[in-house]
Parts: structure tokens; C-alpha cells; sequence
């Protein structure tokens, strides 16, 4: 997983925002996505389903990818605590608890619902 390289790409993809429409990315545009803190990781997490890797922490966001059921991957774990987002019933439960991860075969990382990871 490229976790550190997302920081990077954000800032990249805001500055060359900047430069195209003369303004500064604010909360509440696009540009400013929810940032996780990835300070730590988790390695090994294997979800319960197949999820979906999302944009931003709620369902209604754009589908990144998926993580498949059982597949090795990771997520960040700063604080150790899941990131509170849109609310959502997976794996047999209702949450809006959200972590940032992905598996390890792809470089497509994303929001996943904390229901499906057995943390």
C-alpha cells in the first residue's frame, strides 16, 4: 500500500487546482477530502465481504475499487480509533465508523465500512 503517497498526491491535486481556477480549495469543495491519519498502520486485515474502497467515508461517494472478501491488505490505524462518516449496515450490522485502507495486490486505496474488518 502507498498510504504516505496520498498526502502527497492531495496537496498535488489542490495546487494544480489552484493554478487552473485562481482559488483555494476550501471544507467544502472537492479538493479538501477527509484526510486519515496514517501515522500507523495495520497489516494483515482480511475483510469479512468484499467492500467497496471509497472517496470519502460514506456511501454515497464515489467507488474507488474493491477489496475482496478474505484478500491480505491494510489500513491506517493513527489514534487507533475509525473515522466517524455516513452512516451504513454492512456485514450484518449498522455503523458510521470508517477506516482508510486497501488490499495489498492493487494500489487502490479508499474508505471501508469498519463493520466488515475484524479489528
Amino acid at each position: 500500500m502507498k498510504l504516505k503517497s496520498l498526502g502527497t498526491a492531495l496537496t498535488t491535486a489542490a495546487l494544480i487546482a489552484t493554478a487552473l481556477t485562481g482559488t483555494v480549495a476550501t471544507a467544502g469543495t472537492a479538493a479538501a477530502a477527509t484526510q486519515p491519519d496514517c501515522s500507523s498502520a495495520l497489516t494483515n486485515v482480511k475483510p469479512k465481504a468484499t467492500v467497496n474502497l471509497r472517496s470519502q467515508p460514506k456511501t454515497s461517494s464515489t467507488a474507488l475499487g474493491t477489496w475482496g472478501k478474505g484478500q491480505n491488505g491494510g489500513i491506517c490505524f493513527g489514534g487507533s480509533k475509525p473515522v466517524t462518516g455516513g452512516s451504513y449496515t454492512a456485514c450484518g450490522k449498522s455503523s458510521n465508523k470508517w477506516y482508510f485502507g486497501g488490499p495489498n495486490s492493487t494500489s487502490v486505496e479508499g474508505w471501508v465500512p469498519a463493520t466488515c474488518l475484524p479489528i
